[in-house]
């Protein structure tokens, strides 16, 4: 498709990543996971090598492979979008140029961690690594906005500054505080309203498609994809009572993956639920993250009985 010609309307799920048990990647659970979770009529864009995608702990011939791999089972249409998770701006080429040539259409770029030492309120900074990268490839670019609280997450003036760029198409929005996405929301679709903003803060999903949003992008869409399009259609439809039917549905899920510590389970909280469904075998993650303790799994598992999420698989 033409690079900059890609509509990310709708649902983007950001997919996890199966593994062995010996932790190499489990190709046979990654094609069920794509058929599951990137098939449901809403789904729109797929993204790859995220945090829910396990991205930081992949190797090169390996995050290129996950691409190739999606890639073949979504087809050309579909907007193909990859984490760039660097630790310098070098390594943020690398990954640029392998992504491009694997057949990737948009880089998503992560802050780097050094930018939690004030890096993420100085433009300097982030504009550098942008034009690096717009230099280096063809590519269109997502800004991966983080959590304000971890440091990394940019202030609303950074941000103004990055959509000016013609090739930055979207900006995945999870700034952990609802007004402040409100602020974002009205400040860069005033500058940039071609640019597109995705919510992706798991708590408020409601609340912010109900302000307004170009679309959804969540790792929550791996394990209740049906559930996330719907949302966005009754969000589409302007259907207040219909949205609010299905955060009912999505409050106890997602109580349930994000709502206790550790938050660093998260994703392998939503494996876990996956390995119930069987959609995969195994929801091992790769180190630093660990398995979550039985009585998690436990509750993940009675939270997919209850909402009757094997019902999706027929």
């Amino acid at each position: 498709m033409p690079k900059h010609d890609i509509s990310l309307d709708g649902v983007t799920v950001a997919t996890v990543l199966p593994f062995k048990s010996d932790l190499s990647i489990d190709w046979a659970s990654y094609d069920r996971l794509l058929a599951y979770c990137t098939t449901p009529r809403g789904i729109n864009a797929v993204f790859v090598n995220g945090h829910a995608g396990e991205g930081a702990t992949l190797d090169a011939r390996e995050r290129i492979e996950v691409i190739r791999r999606t890639r073949a089972f979504i087809g050309p249409d579909k907007p193909l979008l990859t984490g760039i998770i660097p630790y310098s701006t070098a390594d943020a080429v690398a990954q640029a140029k392998d992504a491009e040539q694997a057949g990737a259409d948009v880089a998503v770029l992560f802050p780097m961690p050094q930018f939690a030492a004030g890096a993420s309120g100085d433009p300097r900074y982030v504009l550098h690594y942008l034009e690096t990268i717009l230099e280096a490839t063809t590519l269109p670019v997502s800004i991966f906005q983080q959590d304000v609280r971890s440091g990394t997450g940019f202030s609303t003036a950074v941000l103004s500054e990055l959509v000016k760029y013609d090739r930055v198409i979207a900006i995945k929005e999870g700034s952990g505080d609802i007004q402040l996405y409100e602020d974002n929301l009205r400040t860069l679709k005033a500058l940039a309203p071609d640019v597109a903003i995705l919510p992706s803060n798991y708590h408020w999903l409601f609340a912010q498609v109900a302000l307004g949003a170009d679309g959804i992008l969540s790792g929550m869409a791996s394990m209740i994809p049906h559930l996330l399009c719907e949302l966005w259609a009754a969000t589409q439809a302007g259907d207040l009572k219909a949205m609010r039917a299905v955060n009912d549905r999505l409050y106890p899920i997602v109580r349930t993956i994000y709502g206790p510590p550790p938050l660093i389970d998260m994703h392998t909280r939503l494996k876990a639920g996956l390995a119930h469904l069987g959609v995969i075998d195994d929801a091992t993650p790769r180190p630093p993250l660990l398995p979550v303790p039985a009585d998690t799994a436990r509750q993940v598992a009675l939270t997919v009985d209850r909402a009757n999420l094997k019902a999706a698989l027929a």
